[in-house]
């Protein structure tokens, strides 16, 4: 049980970086280039993948990469494997792997899950644990006469 919740802690976090990464406007931050064109072609997505799966950021805990379509982090699960979010910020979808290195009979690359995620955007609150929800926030914004911006 224990494992379920840090790995969904994980993806949520996973998730969390890729919703920020998709928030923000394509001149907020450097974008590489794919070549000839903003569409990655499957070279790069194995290009991004074998990177990001190589490299380790100072905490050795995750590592993100971006360009105009799509955003790529990278983290390790309890069990040790390497995982692998992907999120196509054109097309709204996100995929997930858990990759395992060591010899050639243990190596893999699982699909772990995938789906698109369009209205999961568009949802206020799904099983939130804040302090305050949504519309107790908004009720709150609205006698200060501020309304939030959408």
């Amino acid at each position: 049980m224990r494992i379920l919740q840090s790995q969904a802690a994980l993806l949520l976090s996973g998730v969390a970086l890729a919703l920020v990464g998709l928030s923000l406007p394509p001149s907020a931050s450097p974008a590489p280039q794919t070549q000839g064109g903003s569409t990655l072609t499957t070279a790069d997505l194995d290009a991004i993948a074998q990177r990001l799966l190589q490299t380790r950021s100072p905490s050795g805990l995750a590592t993100a990469d971006s360009n105009r379509n799509m955003i790529a982090v990278t983290g390790i699960d309890m069990t040790g494997s390497s995982v692998l979010y992907l999120v196509d910020t054109e097309k709204k979808q996100l995929a997930v792997y858990q990759a395992n290195g060591g010899g050639e009979p243990t190596q893999s690359l699982r699909l772990v899950g995938a789906r698109r995620i369009d209205l999961d955007l568009q949802i206020e609150g799904f099983n939130d644990k804040s302090q305050y929800n949504y519309e107790e926030l908004q009720k709150r914004f609205d006698k200060l006469g501020k309304a939030p911006t959408k």
